[in-house]
């Protein structure tokens, strides 16, 4: 352990700024910190044991939270993480997030950030960013979410749609050889996911075209970010194929549109 403590890897927004200090994690706190700290306890208070506990703000604007052991899938992705199992339990794990945060009142003084937020907005906060980066795993299981930046007001769909582009994973073949294992059957997988969650067939007939919708948000958000000169953005997009692999990502979407509902249906 440094002085700094021990530095914990994974995500892009926080990239290199968060630590580990025995049973704390330091990192910088969203402008938010206040109201997200009240929904995170809130969680807590009502059950729900799989999200950081707030402990506290520094004076110097970051934020302490309890550390949460297991582990997490960096990219490239190893096959322990893909697995049906591994993606059963993300399904289940969401469940639980959303029904518990159902009962949790959004504070509506907060500024919630609108980067990956649901256009359609909603009544619950929703985690927007169940990426791989971002579930702490036990025993090949998910047992755990971090990262809660982005949460904000929205529908379950959408925070369902968010994280099938990330475990599906919604993307090309091309793209998702990139850094994720060979072989995965995206509408087999995507109904996998749907089950797991408990997706009502309403949702079901939805979530493909609502999939498209978040996609097309979260290249608003990339092109956002590497407008800005945000350098990890930069060369995220540079390694990745650019904004070809965006147009590519996207057609594969609107192509296949009748066959990731037709498993979802089935």
């Amino acid at each position: 352990m440094t002085a700094e403590g021990e530095a914990l890897v994974g995500g892009m927004v926080n990239a290199g700024a968060v630590f580990r200090r025995g049973a704390l994690v330091e990192r910088p706190a969203p402008r938010n910190a206040r109201a997200l700290h009240g929904y995170l306890r809130a969680l807590k208070e009502r059950g729900f044991d799989a999200a950081p506990t707030p402990v506290g703000l520094t004076v110097d604007g970051r934020e302490q939270l309890t550390f949460l052991p297991g582990d997490v899938a960096l990219p490239p992705f190893p096959d322990w993480a893909m697995t049906t199992s591994a993606l059963e339990s993300v399904g289940s794990l969401l469940r639980r997030l959303h029904e518990t945060s159902a009962t949790v009142a959004v504070d509506t003084r907060a500024e919630w950030p609108r980067d990956l937020a649901d256009p359609e907005g909603g009544t619950m906060l929703c985690h927007n960013d169940v990426c791989p980066d971002n579930v702490v795993f036990r025993d090949g299981r998910a047992a755990a979410l971090i990262d809660f930046d982005m949460a904000a007001p929205g529908r379950p769909l959408w925070d369902l749609a968010m994280t099938a582009r990330y475990w599906v994973p919604m993307l090309d073949p091309a793209s998702a050889a990139a850094v994720h294992p060979a072989g995965l059957d995206a509408p087999a997988r995507l109904r996998i996911l749907a089950d797991s969650y408990g997706l009502s067939p309403r949702d079901r007939s939805e979530l493909a075209g609502v999939i498209e919708q978040a996609t097309e948000v979260c290249r608003t958000f990339v092109a956002r970010r590497v407008a800005d000169g945000d350098p990890v953005y930069l060369h995220a997009l540079s390694e990745r194929g650019g904004w070809e692999r965006w147009d590519r990502m996207q057609t594969w979407l609107v192509d296949h549109r009748e066959t990731f509902t037709a498993a979802l249906l089935s």
